[in-house]
C-alpha cells in the first residue's frame, strides 16, 4: 500500500496564530518541528497499519517546512514550490489512500483557527460546482479525480466538521477545540502524537478492510467561482483566458477535470498579485 500524507501547517498541534506558522519567525522554526512531530506520529501509525511506501508533501506557505533531518526516515518528502499538485503533490504516482495532516476550515468558518481558503490575503469565497469550498474538499476533489480516498484528517474541530460532511467515513483527530480565530483549547503535544498515531492506524486498516471513506468524485467538467477580497485583484487575474467576470471581486471558469480546474484556479490567485 502507498500512502500519500499532505500536510498543512495551521492545524498543527498547538498553532494558534499567524506569527506561528510564517516563516522566518522564531516561532515558525519552533512550530515547524511540532508539524514534524505530528507527521512523524501519523508515518508510525500508518507503518503500524501495514502500509509500504510513504511519500509526504509539504502543502505550507513555499512547502519548505517540514524539518527533513527530523522526518521519518520511511518516508519520501515533495519539498519545495512551486510543484504540479502543489499540496498533494504525488497524488498522481500510484497512490492508494491519502491523510491530510495539519489542515483548517474554510475562509469565513466560526470558531474556526487561521480559517482561510488557500490565500488569506486574497481569496474572499471559493465555489466547487456552487457549493462554498476550502482547501479539504478542493484537495480531496483532485485526490478523487484519480480515484484516489482521503481516509484521515487532523486539525481543530472546525476543519473536521468540515471534512465529513465533504468525506463521509474520514477519521478525523481534533488536536484542539478553536474558540475562535485566533485562541483554542489545545492538546498537549504528548497526547496528540498518541491519537494520530492510533487514529492512522484504524484508518489504514478500515482502508484494508474497505470500511473507509470513498473518493470524492465531483461533477465534471468542473465549475469553480472564486470571489477575490478586493476588485484589483479580480482585475489582474482576468488576465486568464476563459474566464468569466461574475461581478466586481468574482470570477467564474470551467475546466474539462478536476486537475485542469486546480491548476487554474492556482493560476488565477497568482495573477491575482
Amino acid at each position: 500500500m502507498k500512502l500519500l500524507i499532505a500536510v498543512d501547517m495551521e492545524g498543527i498541534t498547538g498553532v494558534v496564530n499567524w506569527d506561528q506558522v510564517t516563516p522566518g519567525s522564531t516561532e515558525w522554526q519552533r512550530f515547524r518541528r511540532l508539524m514534524t512531530e505530528d507527521v512523524n506520529a501519523a508515518i508510525v501509525g500508518a507503518l503500524e497499519g501495514g502500509v509500504d511506501e510513504i511519500l509526504v508533501a509539504d502543502g505550507h506557505w513555499n512547502s519548505d517546512n517540514l524539518v527533513i533531518d527530523q522526518l521519518h526516515p520511511r518516508a519520501v518528502l515533495n519539498y519545495g514550490s512551486p510543484s504540479p499538485f502543489s499540496m498533494i503533490q504525488g497524488v498522481d504516482q500510484g497512490v492508494d489512500a491519502v491523510f491530510f495532516i495539519g489542515y483548517h476550515a474554510m475562509v469565513g468558518t466560526a470558531q474556526a483557527i487561521l480559517d482561510h481558503t488557500w490565500s488569506n490575503a486574497k481569496v474572499a469565497n471559493l465555489w466547487l460546482n456552487e457549493r462554498l469550498v476550502g482547501e479539504t474538499g478542493l484537495n480531496a476533489a483532485v485526490c478523487g479525480h484519480f480515484g484516489v480516498p482521503v481516509i484521515l484528517l487532523s486539525g481543530d474541530q472546525a476543519v473536521a466538521a468540515e471534512a465529513k460532511d465533504w468525506l463521509p467515513g474520514i477519521h478525523c483527530v481534533v488536536v484542539k477545540q478553536a474558540a475562535g480565530r485566533y485562541s483554542a483549547a489545545c492538546l498537549h503535544p504528548t497526547e496528540t502524537k498518541k491519537m494520530i498515531t492510533n487514529a492512522a492506524h484504524q484508518a489504514v486498516l478500515d482502508f484494508k478492510a474497505g470500511q473507509a471513506a470513498q473518493p470524492l468524485r465531483v461533477v465534471e467538467p468542473v465549475s469553480l467561482r472564486v470571489e477575490f477580497k478586493t476588485t484589483d485583484m479580480a482585475d489582474r487575474a482576468m488576465m486568464a483566458p476563459g474566464v468569466v467576470r461574475v461581478d466586481g471581486r468574482s470570477l467564474r471558469f470551467s475546466s474539462d477535470s478536476m486537475p485542469q480546474a486546480y491548476l487554474t484556479f492556482r493560476a488565477l490567485v497568482g495573477l491575482a498579485g
